[in-house]
């Protein structure tokens, strides 16, 4: 996801308006594959005790420099300077960079993870909350491990997690109702709306954990499974190989 601007910004909008004031209009999030939904608010601004057990099992399994991507208001990043770590926390928002630097994290920056400009190299790259939605299609896989060659430091690592979206598509005997002439059953469009603020429709990816086996074996990486959620999730970790 590019960088995008305040006047289209309807997530930073909405995180804004809860941290000014406690509340906030309906986010709605709009796709042409489902049925509309939304996204409470005040999730975004969970502490540790309110996360699950899977992000509690990558705020545990990181080590070094981190690099929070899609920092949200910046709830991981806040709960990770508390323990000491060095973070970096980036988004595309702008309204949501700001509410972070309110919220007290240090090094929170307007940034498209793939553009950025880097005079670091991180250990962790933090991608929750569906973090693999910013590969955007199983096209810009190449792309996403071309950039993990750049951003890692010797070592690093990716925890990531996403949903295999299957069980979507599945009948009652198990098996999938989707034609593979489709293309990937796991790429979804959407766009998002808060109140009169409408954003530009964007490409989300969610993956299931054998297809990123497959991608990251293609580029050199390895990949862990850390945890499996409710709801046909995962946390993995993702690591260059060692020749």
């Amino acid at each position: 996801m590019a960088l995008i601007s305040a006047e289209k910004d309807p997530m930073g909008q909405a995180i804004a308006d809860y941290y000014r004031t406690g509340e906030a209009k309906r986010l709605r999030v709009i796709s042409s594959m489902f049925d509309e939904d939304e996204i409470p608010v005040s999730t975004l601004f969970r502490g540790a005790e309110q996360m699950n057990a899977m992000e509690r099992t990558a705020l545990d399994a990181v080590y070094g420099r981190i690099l929070d991507v899609g920092a949200g208001s910046g709830c991981h990043s806040l709960v990770l300077q508390e323990r000491g770590y060095s973070v970096t926390a980036i988004d595309v928002s702008p309204l949501s960079v700001e509410t972070m630097r309110k919220r007290g994290v240090e090094d929170a920056r307007w940034a498209d993870f793939y553009e950025m400009e880097c005079d670091t190299r991180y250990d962790t790259l933090l991608m929750l909350m569906n973090g693999s939605g910013i590969i955007g299609t199983l096209q810009g896989m190449e792309r996403f491990f071309d950039r993990l060659d750049r951003i890692l430091a010797p070592g690093g690592q990716v925890l990531m997690d996403s949903s295999d979206l299957r069980y979507v598509y599945e009948d009652e005997e198990g098996e999938m109702d989707w034609n593979p002439e489709w293309g990937y059953y796991g790429e979804v469009d959407y766009r998002m709306q808060y109140g009169r603020v409408k954003g530009e429709p964007f490409d989300w990816l969610y993956v299931d954990l054998e297809t990123l086996k497959r991608y990251a074996e293609e580029n050199g990486y390895c990949v862990t499974l850390l945890a499996l959620g409710e709801h046909y999730d995962y946390l993995a970790q993702l690591k260059r190989k060692v020749i």
